[in-house]
């Protein structure tokens, strides 16, 4: 009867140590996909913050600032100015 007792008290604490193990790879587990969720969101929120910089350093009047400012560019003067159309026999004749 001893030996039966031993051998289920052996069962019981084997069966405790895999619970334990399970338990244990299920936080390490739940650990690691809260800090992949929590990288996911830090780079969505980037993502966010570079679309909104990308449509500011992109618009027409920054454009247009940075090109007189750094590159000395500026409009055409309007006398200086040739519009050429291409079509029949009227865009031939000077």
């Amino acid at each position: 009867m001893t030996r039966v007792n031993f051998l289920l008290l052996a069962a019981v604490v084997a069966c405790a140590l895999g619970v334990i193990t399970a338990q244990h790879n299920a936080r390490k587990l739940f650990i690691d996909l809260e800090a992949g969720r929590s990288a996911a969101k830090k780079l969505d929120d980037e993502f966010t913050q570079l679309q909104l910089e990308q449509g500011t350093w992109a618009t027409h009047k920054r454009v247009e600032a940075v090109a007189s400012k750094s590159l000395g560019m500026r409009l055409p003067e309007p006398g200086t100015t040739r519009v050429i159309t291409l079509g029949g026999p009227e865009a031939a004749r000077p």
